[in-house]
């Protein structure tokens, strides 16, 4: 190499590291290295926009990192993470270290019913063995309280979730609304059992969302599926404690709900109120379809498989209900495969409206026995067209109303 190429070569390098982005570093945005302290004490809130800030406002050409370091405590504020960013690439958001809310309700000044709010950021890739603490404990005790969402993602498309421990949210841990094409896996989401509308993981307005190889156990549904979302596969998941996997509630205070293809596979329930469950409000409409839950083990659940067009009631019909069932159709859903034991006599509940009857209502290779020495199992059923097949217990339910 002659001397005017290894020139221009040096030439090149300089101006590369002085147009304010270090080739080597400049990839990655540590929260530290923009005055957060990490001591578990001093709201840390403002680095944390500072440091989104730069990033997603670099260069497009570029694939950043949000760096949240190990070792250290991050104490956040409610906040807002906003897009559109510049980039072309994934916006990758490393959680390593610990982030924790406010100590007091007071610190959640102004938190408009979220605490970390994610919006309108697409290919955003959030990954770590880090721990994300809402505290809820503190809004708990009152339930009149408007009470803040952990983590929502609001339109956020192509996005992953990853490896992450979240615990102690004041009501749901994460919320998807709006989002498309959504990846969770290897989440470990905890509340205790007592916790009021802890949901794990709650659903809307969402399209194509995998959720595998994780553990959710709350004081409500581990994955509540509601109005406007489609295309929903579950799997690989332990839930319990909790209230199970939902579909709904739908169509609550008249509204028009729909949901469809949502599959449930290859999951566990341990001491949960519900396991598989669809529940409809009356006077509500639209539809629940295409739904699936197969393969499905059960340790002393309390109503393994739910359809109730009578929430939140679960005796059907009331004399003031009798003119007022749910208008949301239920149809084409599929129990296969459920093993296990329950604690509750009817381990099978379908009970449907008297205005709209569930069709094609199909259960498989059933085996639910009690928990209790001793005790058999049975089912209830109203208004529903059942196909069944080697079902314990037997399910009889005619095809007409009731």
């Amino acid at each position: 190499m002659d001397r005017f190429t290894i020139f221009l070569i040096l030439c090149m390098v300089l101006l590369h590291s002085s147009n304010g982005f270090d080739a080597t570093v400049s990839d990655s945005f540590n929260v530290v290295k923009y005055g957060a302290v990490g001591d578990g004490k001093t709201d840390d809130s403002g680095a944390f926009l500072k440091t989104w800030t730069a990033m997603c406002g670099i260069a497009p050409t570029y694939t950043p990192t949000l760096i949240i370091p190990s070792k250290k405590t991050f104490l956040l504020k409610p906040m807002k993470f906003g897009g559109p960013c510049n980039l072309h690439h994934n916006i990758n958001i490393k959680v390593s270290g610990n982030i924790v809310a406010p100590y007091t309700i007071s610190g959640y000044e102004g938190h408009d019913d979220i605490w970390l709010l994610f919006t309108s950021i697409d290919r955003l890739n959030i990954y770590g063995t880090g721990q994300i603490d809402g505290r809820g404990s503190i809004w708990w005790p009152n339930s009149e309280q408007r009470r803040p969402t952990a983590l929502c993602f609001h339109k956020c498309n192509s996005l992953h979730l990853t490896g992450l421990k979240l615990l102690n949210s004041p009501r749901n841990h994460i919320s998807l609304l709006g989002c498309n094409g959504v990846t969770i896996s290897h989440l470990n989401i905890i509340a205790p059992k007592d916790s009021p509308n802890t949901d794990g993981i709650v659903i809307a307005d969402s399209t194509q969302v995998l959720i595998h190889r994780s553990h959710i156990g709350t004081g409500d549904d581990c994955v509540a599926i509601i109005g406007g979302t489609s295309f929903i596969n579950i799997t690989n998941l332990r839930c319990g404690p909790g209230h199970g996997i939902s579909v709904g509630s739908l169509g609550g205070g008249g509204a028009h709900d729909t949901v469809k293809e949502v599959h449930v596979n290859d999951c566990s329930f341990h001491r949960t109120m519900n396991g598989a469950r669809i529940k409809t409000w009356p006077g509500g409409s639209g539809y629940a379809k295409k739904i699936s839950f197969k393969k499905i083990a059960l340790t002393e659940v309390g109503n393994p498989i739910v359809i109730n067009q009578y929430y939140p009631k679960n005796e059907v019909p009331y004399p003031q209900d009798i003119n007022k069932g749910s208008d949301v159709e239920v149809s084409d859903v599929t129990f296969i495969g459920f093993q296990g034991s329950t604690t509750s006599k009817n381990a099978i509940s379908l009970r449907c409206s008297n205005s709209v009857a569930c069709t094609n209502i199909v259960l498989n290779h059933i085996n639910i026995t009690s928990a209790i020495p001793g005790n058999k199992t049975s089912s209830i059923c109203n208004n529903a067209h059942v196909i069944s097949k080697d079902c314990n217990p037997p399910v009889h339910c005619p095809s007409q109303k009731f």
